[in-house]
């Protein structure tokens, strides 16, 4: 199965750590520099835009031997030109003109001009990936494909022992392509930067490991499965700024803060924490550039900020329970009870 990130996939001393740095009640990161951890990048990218199109039977049929899982996948769903074989004129015309048209032609240059060095990502991804093997003894780290969806909201996406990184949509908020775009506003775009993508692959990589019940249950269980999601972030990512994690902006990540008290008032007064109408859910759990019916200044998603609040105030009250055990557990509601959550 195929998960994907769209990109479009707590006091005075303590407040700037907070802003800054994924801040873990009574404890720091652990010491993981011993365990051994190979990450290499393929650039299936470069490797596509490389083929001779003149002559593209052929190389296709390389490109597939090199990336058996991924490139049907990429072709089909990614790229949504049909179910992919070598040998289909169809699928050869579709891809011939996909690499002779200048625009992709020109995003591909964009993103090898960007990321023609990925070793910043590399080690980022490799620290990641030991983070979570000392939590999750049974990790196996993923092979780490990049490519480009003609900037089609494919972030980061996980494909069996693959993750993919669409790197077209990390190009920075400032990239002139973006803004052509109706269906991506300013609040997205700000996050189709290099930033995020350490965060983006992670968050996929939760969702494989720990996919979210088909019946989420009211609002309240939602929550604190995107504050479990939040948790582990803030484990696996441990120097990534929490903004970067939330997706908020500095200011709209200070607003929660200020006014944590008053975001739990407004859903215990207005009796929504149990509620499972799943328009009353989307309007908190949804990305948005803010949250309608909450002053000025509130991120969109803040269901995120409240779970994240209500799973950290469980921990540090349990401190005999792993991260592993947290991400197993199923009873959501207990997690909001032994918490003892009250701002």
């Amino acid at each position: 199965m195929m998960r994907y990130y769209p990109t479009y996939s707590l006091l005075a001393g303590c407040l700037m750590v907070l802003l800054f740095h994924a801040c873990k009640p009574g404890s720091k990161a652990p010491d993981v520099s011993h365990i051994p951890m190979d990450v290499s990048i393929q650039r299936f990218d470069s490797a596509l835009f490389s083929l001779d199109t003149n002559n593209l039977q052929p190389g296709l049929t390389t490109l597939h031997a090199s990336y058996p899982v991924f490139m049907p996948i990429y072709i089909s769903e990614i790229m949504n030109m049909g179910a992919y074989t070598d040998s289909s004129r169809e699928i050869q015309q579709q891809i011939r003109l996909f690499l002779t048209n200048p625009d992709f032609r020109q995003l591909e240059n964009a993103v090898t001009a960007k990321f023609g060095n990925t070793t910043s990502l590399q080690t980022q991804l490799a620290q990641a990936f030991r983070y979570t093997k000392y939590y999750i003894p049974a990790f196996h780290p993923p092979k780490v494909v990049t490519f480009i969806s003609g900037i089609a909201n494919y972030g980061a996406i996980t494909i069996d022992s693959i993750l993919g990184v669409g790197l077209d949509m990390y190009m920075g908020a400032d990239f002139p392509p973006y803004a052509r775009i109706p269906d991506y506003p300013d609040y997205m775009i700000r996050r189709f930067a290099p930033e995020y993508i350490t965060t983006n692959c992670m968050q996929v990589i939760q969702q494989q490991l720990y996919p979210a019940p088909r019946n989420g249950g009211g609002l309240l269980e939602q929550m604190i499965e995107a504050g479990k999601q939040q948790y582990f972030l803030s484990k696996v990512l441990p120097q990534t700024a929490d903004s970067i994690r939330f997706g908020y902006t500095k200011d709209q990540l200070q607003w929660c803060h200020e006014n944590e008290k008053m975001i739990w008032q407004f859903f215990v007064q207005n009796n929504l924490l149990y509620s499972t109408d799943w328009q009353q859910i989307n309007h908190f759990m949804t990305d948005a550039p803010s949250t309608q019916g909450m002053p000025e200044g509130s991120p969109g998603k803040i269901g995120y900020f409240v779970g994240y609040a209500i799973v950290s105030k469980y921990m540090e009250k349990h401190a005999d329970v792993t991260l592993q055990q947290l991400m197993e557990s199923k009873n959501l509601l207990e997690i909001f009870k032994e918490s003892k959550y009250r701002p």
